[in-house]
């Protein structure tokens, strides 16, 4: 047998958004480690090759994958359970498998059926964008972005621990839950919001005008919450095959809560309509900007910009010369305060109450959240 290179080894099946992205963050903070990777786009596989960012493009899933120390499947949901079959072969004592998938009950039940659970940790980086496909993968796309983990209950708490501690290290947040529950949350915060900015995209393109009027002065706010309509489809196919239970509860339940503000609209229920705006508003106020519980805090300022040439060029020179380092900077499009804003967000508290005392003096308005 072949002694095992003593060089970092990891693998992907699949090289899309999520993979090719995880990948990148990989070649990013671990330079020499040695990336293999296997998709069924040759062009993925091509431009991951001529980026660097993989060492090697597998035609199949081959001998490549033997001593990998992580396994990715970075496929669709249904067929990253396909792939274990094929991969299992190729797992050692030191391997962790994982998969990035949005579902996780039935790999989890595929894993303890071949009995490979010692080398699983479910994986979910709640990160992603619209677009799909490697060519939008970026390296900054898990940055401070959840990232959950399911591991099986025969790994080790060795093996969960580093994959926590390699998680931080690409600087994603990483949170342990067991698979059921994940399902469950994100069937609701992240399954439903899809489903539900399709159908309000499939809705408006049905009761259309014939002139499209609705398509036409459709503006920022129904464009911002049916972004993620322009999702993948075959993605979200396998979603909700995967998670049919948790999402046909879930969607009778959203029902019920549409029977509900239908009725106060045909009673005239003022103090109803008003209580339940109200209590969304609260509610919608109290979610942190940015993270909560496990998750790291963020420090961000926003401040009104004049809309011209080098507008956020001077707010970065005022702060720079004053010795504050920022984290990240861009133009808020949503509209949620009166006035478009600039969020430029901080490594700590200390700098962020700086550059707050810094643009007031300067005469920007800054807005507190």
């Amino acid at each position: 047998m072949t002694a095992k290179n003593s060089k970092t080894k990891i693998g992907f099946i699949g090289l899309g958004l999520i993979g090719g992205s995880i990948a990148k963050a990989i070649r990013q903070y671990y330079p020499d480690y040695e990336i293999i990777a296997f998709d069924k786009s040759k062009e993925a596989l091509a431009l991951a090759t001529q980026e660097s960012v993989i060492d090697v493009a597998a035609t199949t899933i081959d001998d490549n994958f033997h001593h990998c120390d992580y396994i990715f499947l970075c496929a669709p949901v249904s067929y990253n359970t396909a792939y274990l079959k094929q991969i299992k072969e190729y797992l050692h004592s030191g391997c962790i498998l994982t998969d990035v998938g949005s579902v996780k009950t039935n790999i989890h039940m595929e894993v303890k059926r071949l009995g490979i659970e010692e080398f699983f940790i479910g994986g979910h980086p709640m990160a992603g964008s619209e677009k799909s496909g490697y060519a939008n993968s970026k390296a900054m796309l898990i940055e401070n972005s959840y990232y959950i983990l399911t591991p099986s209950a025969l790994v080790s708490e060795e093996k969960l621990a580093k994959y926590q501690a390699f998680v931080e290290s690409l600087k994603a947040l990483p949170v342990v839950l067991n698979y059921e529950e994940h399902d469950y949350v994100t069937g609701t915060i992240s399954h439903l919001p899809h489903i539900i900015a399709s159908s309000l995209v499939n809705f408006v393109r049905d009761t259309d005008t014939k002139d499209e009027l609705m398509k036409n002065l459709a503006a920022g706010g129904f464009k911002d919450i049916t972004r993620i309509a322009s999702s993948s489809p075959t993605m979200w196919q396998h979603i909700c095959l995967k998670n049919r239970e948790n999402i046909s509860g879930i969607l009778s339940s959203y029902i019920d809560k549409l029977t509900e503000v239908k009725n106060l609209v045909d009673t005239s229920d003022e103090q109803g309509l008003y209580q339940w705006f109200d209590s969304s508003r609260n509610y919608r106020n109290s979610i942190p900007s940015s993270s909560a519980g496990p998750i790291k805090k963020s420090y961000a300022v926003y401040c009104d910009i004049i809309d011209e040439a080098g507008g956020i060029a001077a707010i970065a020179t005022i702060l720079a010369s004053n010795g504050i380092n920022l984290k990240n900077i861009g133009i808020i499009h949503n509209r949620e305060f009166e006035e478009g804003v600039l969020r430029i967000e901080f490594y700590d508290e200390a700098s962020s109450k700086k550059a707050s005392g810094l643009l007031q003096k300067f005469r920007y308005i800054v807005y507190e959240r």
